[in-house]
């Protein structure tokens, strides 16, 4: 499927985005890829619905792949799978914060999964994600603003409905 989106972003490119992709899903593969996410990924495989899947080629400490922009601006829906050790991965929090600017642009949908991780962690980024962001703040000390977005994108995608799946 293959459809044209102009987005009212404040880019000053007039350039079209084409969609490609139904789902984006943002995970943490150390905690999900061989258990909760390839069982999504395979249902929606199994439904027809097309899902970007790239968490072989990416590489720590990098800035986010023009690809991955490509392929978040290029999707339809997000779905954005909170682990115990998504914070840890700068990864996941460039994807988290362009997806946000994504959904606050095009209004486009964010779905939220809790896996095995209280949504107030995620919100209050208390308990591992508070340890992460304590590395953070060191880490990232001359990019304050970086480490803002990432906390508001955290905040805002934590307070949208979505599926609280601990213990189950």
């Amino acid at each position: 499927m293959a459809s044209n989106i102009n987005p009212s972003s404040s880019s000053s490119s007039s350039s079209q985005i084409i969609v490609k992709y139904d789902v984006f899903i943002s995970f943490r593969g150390m905690d999900t890829r061989n258990n909760f996410t390839d069982h999504l990924f395979a249902a929606l495989g199994r439904k027809s619905i097309h899902a970007f899947r790239d968490d072989k080629k990416l590489k720590k400490g990098e800035a986010i792949a023009p690809e991955l922009i490509q392929a978040i601006e290029g999707s339809h829906v997000y779905i954005v799978v909170f682990s115990k050790n998504y914070a840890s991965s700068t990864w996941c929090l460039r994807e988290l914060a362009k997806i946000v600017e994504c959904h606050n642009v095009s209004k486009k949908r964010v779905l939220p999964v809790f896996y095995d991780v209280d949504p107030y962690e995620v919100r209050k980024q208390s308990g591992d994600f508070g340890k992460a962001f304590a590395g953070y703040e060191e880490r990232f000390k001359d990019d304050s603003e970086m480490i803002k977005t990432w906390r508001e994108a955290l905040i805002q995608v934590a307070n949208l409905s979505g599926w609280d799946i601990r213990d189950k």
